[in-house]
């Protein structure tokens, strides 16, 4: 696969420290939600971040097929990521679960449920959650 671009981010801290871009864009206080045993203190956390990045990849990949189909996505269009994450049954660590709804306002339901569908099958978050994408981890 060619890829077009690439970007890095660093974690320190782990779940309560801090997050950063490369270029400085994205800089964030990570903390633990109370749910996890945290604080709650005022800061983001990796599941928030994930619901983020994926509703943006997904609504990029939903204006992408649109495109092609030529329909019109509306400025008001939406996509928000639910993330959940919790202990695996095998007790082997922690999963998460991950479900999207998307708001397209003034759209036909039928047009808009062919677009999110077709999109699915387009966003490449998508596409890593839905085949377990392989992760090379190297150490430094």
């Amino acid at each position: 696969m060619p890829i077009l671009y690439t970007t890095k981010a660093s974690a320190t801290g782990g779940r309560a420290g801090h997050g950063a871009s490369e270029d400085g864009v994205l800089d964030v206080t990570l903390t633990v939600p109370k749910e996890l045993g945290g604080d709650g203190a005022r800061g983001t956390n990796p599941e928030q971040l994930f619901a983020t990045g994926y509703s943006a990849c997904f609504l990029g990949a939903l204006k992408f097929v649109a495109g092609k189909e030529k329909v019109k996505i509306p400025d008001d269009a939406k996509v928000t990521a639910t993330v959940g994450i919790g202990p695996r049954e095998d007790g082997g660590g922690f999963g998460i679960e991950v479900s999207l709804l998307v708001s397209l306002p003034g759209i036909e339901r039928s047009v808009a449920e062919d677009l999110a569908a077709k999109a699915h099958i387009v966003c490449p978050y998508s596409h890593a959650m839905r085949t377990s994408t392989e992760v090379p981890v190297s150490v430094a």
